[in-house]
């Protein structure tokens, strides 16, 4: 077993390592309120969503959590929301201890984290784009909207979520295939002995 390279030799790894310790509370204390059954959040927290929304005008966050009215046409962004809590959540956890350790282990878990989380970003992406900005007309006729510092606001918020999972799944891949190729040399090398 090779010896562990500390963390701050892996200058990917720590920023894979800060991504996943900065990202872990974000979902737990705002995104994935939105699937948390009411009784399991403190009332102290539930104004986090609230406060982060009437700052932001976040129309993915407000569809989700009801704050614009019914949110069953955001389903498919709640269905996101519970695979965070489910999926992405325990894979915090998982990759920052790996990560720590410096175990390939972890290299097959992160590549599947980090594809879903760019396939899954990407049409909160489009959402965000699709939004109006705020005008006169989209006050009068209630269309939600966000105003041009909102919009960059919340691109500057979501595409760093989009962009370093995109990178992450080409990174690990590279690193799986690396582990593959070492590994179908050492049994070639075992079977012509």
């Amino acid at each position: 077993m090779a010896a562990r390279i500390p963390l701050s030799s892996r200058p990917l790894d720590l920023i894979y390592f800060t991504f996943f310790v900065i990202h872990l509370p974000a979902s737990l204390l705002l995104d994935c309120q939105a699937v948390y059954p009411s009784w399991l959040v403190p009332s102290f927290i539930t104004v986090l969503p609230k406060m982060y929304t009437q700052f932001s005008a976040d129309p993915l966050i407000n569809g989700a959590m009801g704050y614009a009215g019914d949110s069953s046409n955001f389903i498919w962004f709640k269905s996101f929301l519970a695979l965070e809590a489910f999926f992405q959540v325990p894979v915090f956890v998982l990759g920052i201890r790996g990560l720590w350790k410096d175990s390939r282990s972890i290299y097959v878990l992160l590549l599947v984290y980090a594809a879903s989380t760019a396939t899954t970003t990407l049409p909160c992406l489009a959402v965000l784009l699709a939004t109006p900005i705020t005008s006169a007309q989209t006050i009068a006729a209630g269309i939600p909207s966000v105003t041009s510092f909102q919009r960059l606001l919340l691109l500057s918020s979501y595409v760093p979520f989009f962009l370093l999972p995109l990178f992450m799944t080409v990174d690990m891949a590279l690193r799986v295939i690396k582990l593959v190729h070492a590994g179908a040399a050492s049994a070639a090398g075992k079977k012509s002995q």
